[in-house]
């Protein structure tokens, strides 16, 4: 067997070089090759006169594509010409010629708000064409904020991203995740994962009473202001809209105050009817 390389214009000899005890023209007259259009034979003259085959790489090889077997004959000068053939197997070693690539360069996934850590969010997934070694693929990470780091976490062999910690979607609405697949030559591809937090009502709504009038005086008028009352709701769209209402038996209404209105963040009255 002989360990090819994959650059052009490399050679070799070739280590089974024939003999044959004729003498003159009926001895050891000359080399071919045949099996595969990657290599030709060239044969120089050694210190002794005797012919050493070599052979040369004439196109580049490729691992993962190439399986290679070649017949070398040396032929004599007789009559008839005699024969002898030898069988060459080509090991083609690896070359860690192919960078990991990912199943897509760009990854989306949804999470509400309120899954609890440990929530899958996705799989990322590359290949390599390597072979070995050089094929196998670690996950992780690239160049991040370390809030983000915080935020979730990726299995080196497998690729699966998880939540580690929990999500507010009135805190942050999405993530973007950089993720490295290495294969073991040290050759590095990148995808995205664009992480979208999803809205829950996970908050009730916050009332303060701001000013009171007590006691209020039998006679006040209708409009006269019994208290001020600060409505808050932290969620967001329809789960932060909120209204006001009384209950209970009490001559009294309750509207918005002038530049506000009974939602969130806004002030309500309470007033004699």
């Amino acid at each position: 067997g002989w360990l090819a390389g994959s650059a052009a214009g490399r050679s070799a000899s070739v280590p089974a070089v024939a003999h044959d005890p004729d003498s003159g023209r009926n001895s050891l007259q000359s080399y071919e090759l045949s099996g595969d259009e990657h290599f030709s034979l060239a044969v120089q003259a050694g210190p002794g006169g005797d012919q050493r085959p070599e052979l040369v790489l004439a196109k580049a090889l490729d691992r993962e594509e190439q399986s290679l077997r070649l017949v070398l004959t040396a032929l004599d000068g007789g009559e008839p010409p005699r024969s002898g053939t030898a069988q060459l197997c080509i090991n083609v070693t690896d070359a860690n010629d192919n960078p990991p690539v990912f199943a897509q360069d760009r990854y989306r996934a949804s999470l509400r708000e309120d899954a609890p850590p440990g929530s899958l969010v996705l799989n990322v997934s590359a290949s390599d064409a390597d072979a070995g070694t050089n094929a196998r693929i670690t996950y992780g990470f690239g160049k991040m904020p370390a809030k983000v780091l915080q935020k979730f976490v990726v299995d080196a062999e497998s690729g699966t991203i998880t939540l580690q910690e929990a999500l507010d979607f009135e805190d942050t609405r999405g993530y973007t995740l950089l993720v490295e697949a290495r294969d073991g030559g040290g050759l590095v591809a990148h995808c995205e994962v664009e992480v979208e937090v999803l809205d829950v009502n996970d908050n009730a709504p916050e009332v303060t009473l701001t000013s009171v009038s007590s006691p209020v005086p039998e006679d006040a008028p209708a409009g006269t202001v019994v208290a001020l009352v600060k409505v808050r709701d932290r969620d967001s769209g329809e789960n932060g809209q909120v209204s006001c209402e009384l209950s209970g038996e009490a001559p009294l209404s309750i509207v918005a105050s002038s530049g506000g209105s009974p939602n969130r963040g806004g002030m309500c009255i309470a007033a004699c009817c």
